[in-house]
Formats: structure tokens, C-alpha cells, sequence
């Protein structure tokens, strides 16, 4: 009984020791370093499938998609991936263990997706503009990240960097939180079962497991987000209900799972490796705090 209301040895994504109070102010520095380490990472790795994925989900018809410049805006969007990641981890972690305390134990995966919930929303403000300004220089409209946010601005407005934001909510809130919550889920009944703490292939493992699900899942909210990011002044459709509607009726019911293939594949190897690189960072800047303790 001892172990199992123990929440530091498994709610914890960092292994506190016994009656130690949690620091938030910790969770948050090593949050922001951890997450942005771990979400370039991904980027840096995996942006030719994310490039691919999106021209196929742009693609209207039988348009041929192209596959050169897979690696197009990729410098202007670890930018961008840094600090939004870093925002991310960084208000997710101390949120979730606020919240481990708040609700009773039964109900802990309400905290993990309360917690991957606010911290998507956080993290919002600064992947939104990164997004819209890769999706535009991935779909051949700009040849720059400093192009694309100066056409954008000068053409739409300052509201030009965040077209599709509502698409975006609707598609990264639930992804965030249900990723957030079956990896953290998983991770609790791994521990459970072989009592003792997951080691780095076993992290990443689960990390695969739990963004490939999410993303074929999220996949419907991905297309409408990227027509509305990537159409400009041109206006295609006028919202969220209307990209729905204009999809289903020119191209098909399965027009909303374009380029499933790629995101599934792109999402799951991306999960394996931002939840390893993720715990690992964790881990290490854990195992320096006792000898930053130390010297004060």
C-alpha cells in the first residue's frame, strides 16, 4: 500500500526522494531545457516527413506532390521549435504535479490532461507563427523564414502569423493532452508491473506507441489546419466548418486522412524519440542538482 499512494516513484516523470517537497520552480528550468532539447531534436530529425506530409495534405486532386526541398525552412523553424517546446515541458511539468496533489488517485490521467491541455495553450502563442511560417515555405509559397514572416505581415497582417489558430487548438489541445496522458499512463502501468524505473529503449518505446495512436486519432484536425494555414489571401474556405464541409464534398470523406501514412509514422518515430531524449535530459540535469546542492 505504501508504494502504490507513493506519487513521487510513479506519477513522477523525475524519481524524488521520500518527504522531499517539490520544487516547481526546478520542475519548470529543467521542463524548458528538457523540452526544448527533446523538440528539436525531433524537428531537426524528422522535418523531410513532416515536409511530405504536408504537400500531400495540401495536394487538391490528382496533383502531384513534389519532393525536393524536403528540408525547405527547417533552420527558421528550430527557431521556433526551441522555445515553444521549452514553453511547453516547462508549464506541463510543475502543472501536472500540481494537479497529482489536487485530484485523488484514481483520477491522475485528469491531471495529465489538464496539465498537457494548459500546457499546449502556453505553448501556442509561439507554435502558431512557427507553423504557419513552415507550412508556407514547405508548400514552395516563400524561399525564407525572414521572407515569409515579412510577406505575411506586409499581405495579412500580424493576424496573417497565426491563420488557422482556431484549427490548431482544435487539433494540438486534444493531441497534446491525449498524447501526454496515454505516455504518462503507460509509464505507470510499466512501472507497476516491473517495479522498478523504465530504462531509455523502454521510454522511447512507449513514446512511439503513444504519438503514433494520437496522430492517427488527430489526423482530420491536422488537414483542416493545414488548408487554413496554408491558403493565404486566397480564402479557400471561411472557417473550420466550412474547410469540413468543402473537403467532404469536392474530394471525399477520405480526403480527411491525407497523408495519415506519413504523420502516423512521422508522429510515432517522433514520439519515440522526444519522450527518450526527453526522460534522458531529465535524468541528467536530475543527477547534477545533488552536486549543485552540494557546493552551495
Amino acid at each position: 500500500m505504501a508504494a502504490s499512494k507513493d506519487p513521487d516513484k510513479f506519477f513522477m516523470s523525475i524519481t524524488e526522494g521520500d518527504n522531499i517537497p517539490f520544487d516547481y520552480l526546478r520542475a519548470l528550468y529543467e521542463g524548458c531545457i528538457a523540452g526544448g532539447v527533446a523538440g528539436v531534436a525531433v524537428e531537426a530529425a524528422l522535418y523531410p516527413i513532416d515536409t511530405i506530409k504536408t504537400r500531400l495534405q495540401v495536394a487538391r486532386g490528382g496533383v502531384e506532390i513534389a519532393f525536393k526541398g524536403l528540408y525547405a525552412g527547417l533552420a527558421g523553424n528550430l527557431a521556433g521549435v526551441l522555445p515553444a517546446s521549452a514553453i511547453f515541458i516547462g508549464v506541463y511539468e510543475p502543472t501536472k504535479q500540481k494537479l497529482l496533489k489536487i485530484f485523488p488517485e484514481n483520477l491522475n490521467a485528469l491531471a495529465h490532461i489538464a496539465a498537457g491541455t494548459i500546457g499546449g495553450a502556453a505553448s501556442s502563442l509561439v507554435r502558431v507563427p512557427t507553423e504557419v511560417v513552415k507550412q508556407r515555405i514547405q508548400t514552395g509559397q516563400f524561399s525564407s523564414t525572414t521572407a515569409a514572416v515579412r510577406l505575411i505581415i506586409a499581405n495579412e497582417g500580424f493576424k496573417g502569423l497565426y491563420a488557422g489558430y482556431g484549427s490548431f487548438l482544435l487539433r494540438d489541445l486534444p493531441f497534446d493532452a491525449l498524447e501526454l496522458c496515454v505516455y504518462e499512463q503507460l509509464r505507470i502501468g510499466y512501472k507497476l508491473a516491473a517495479k522498478r524505473d523504465l530504462n531509455d529503449p523502454e521510454n522511447a518505446m512507449l513514446g512511439a506507441f503513444a504519438g503514433a495512436i494520437t496522430g492517427a486519432v488527430t489526423t482530420p484536425f491536422d488537414v483542416v489546419k493545414t488548408r487554413l494555414m496554408v491558403q493565404g489571401t486566397q480564402k479557400h474556405y471561411k472557417g473550420i466548418c466550412d474547410c469540413v464541409s468543402t473537403i467532404v464534398k469536392e474530394e471525399g470523406a477520405h480526403a480527411l486522412f491525407k497523408g495519415i501514412g506519413p504523420r502516423v509514422l512521422w508522429i510515432g518515430i517522433g514520439g519515440s524519440i522526444f519522450f527518450g531524449v526527453l526522460e534522458k535530459t531529465k535524468k541528467i540535469l536530475a543527477q547534477r542538482q545533488p552536486q549543485t546542492d552540494a557546493q552551495k
